[in-house]
């Protein structure tokens, strides 16, 4: 036989203390990945043009890809139909 107990729930009421701990964090989180960012641009550019186009990018698309916005297919050209 079970036996269920009837206490009371406790109200979920966030701290203000834990707000700030959470904040506190993603920020740190957001500047970790701005410095991670940052290397990886840094990093790049200092490939020659031959190495990035062994890559598939030009000097001018490194930020883009990096940061995830890069599309390869916007550049070439549609086959005809």
């Amino acid at each position: 036989m079970t036996t269920l107990s009837q206490s009371p729930a406790q109200a979920s009421i966030p701290s203000l203390s834990g707000g700030l701990v959470r904040w506190i964090g993603a920020g740190a989180l957001a500047v970790a990945a701005y410095w991670e960012r940052r290397a990886a641009i840094r990093a790049l550019l200092e490939r020659d043009d031959r190495e990035l186009r062994d890559i598939g990018l030009v000097r001018s698309q490194i930020e883009a890809a990096v940061g995830g916005t890069f599309n390869p297919d916007m550049g070439r050209m549609r086959k005809p139909l």
